[in-house]
């Protein structure tokens, strides 16, 4: 497997280029902004994108959805819950002053427990709301994709519309504190850690919350 991560966007989301080695099969994940330098990282490393996944549907992580669907003719994939949240990005981006270009509509929408294939290797998502409704983790050999629902130390916060701490947190233990401990994390801000790490010292949903 190949990971690739590249901050986009003015609040610095983590856009992952996740590839299978051998065919050369890609997922782009929260492709959140610069849209024209996510394609030339996959360009230069000869991969063909398959899938482009929105872990939510807030303005900072789809923000490149329509640039790399048209330059690629990947599906577009989001939680069937978060669609409002994907088709309203605009307007919620011009709350904080920035722009966001429209996405497409998706090609098709996810639940918990869907798989997603390229190349050589499955992803499951893991349905985590609370950040925002249709919040969703990508768990594969190894590595899960946690979007805004978990970071390093920290969880993702619940004060927008369609939040819920008490669902996230419940949500988070459950479904991803369960993982193998060396599972590596990939937030979507922030530095990467991993399940036992967090299991130890997150205060939020760790041993000492």
């Amino acid at each position: 497997m190949l990971i690739q991560t590249l901050p986009v966007g003015p609040l610095q989301v983590n856009c992952f280029i996740v590839a299978c080695e051998e065919t050369k099969e890609a997922m782009v994940v929260d492709p959140g902004d610069d849209g024209a330098q996510i394609l030339a990282a996959l360009k230069a490393a000869h991969l063909q994108p398959r899938l482009i996944v929105n872990t939510h549907g807030h303005f900072d992580h789809i923000g490149a959805n329509k640039f790399l669907v048209e330059k690629t003719g990947a599906e577009l994939l989001i939680h069937a819950q978060d669609v409002p949240l994907l088709q309203r990005a605009p307007e919620h981006a011009a709350v904080y002053g920035l722009t966001a270009v429209p996405s497409p509509e998706p090609t098709r929408v996810l639940q918990d427990g869907d798989v997603m294939e390229f190349g050589k290797l499955r992803f499951e998502v893991i349905h985590t709301p609370g950040h925002s409704p249709g919040g969703i983790c990508l768990h594969g050999p190894g590595h899960v994709f946690t979007g805004d629902s978990l970071f390093a130390g920290s969880i993702g916060r619940t004060d927008l519309p369609g939040g819920s701490h008490e669902t996230l947190v419940r949500g988070v233990r459950s479904r991803l504190m369960v993982l193998p401990e060396e599972t590596v994390v990939h937030p979507g801000h922030g530095p990467d850690t991993t399940i036992g790490r967090e299991k130890v010292s997150n205060p939020f949903v760790g041993a000492m919350a």
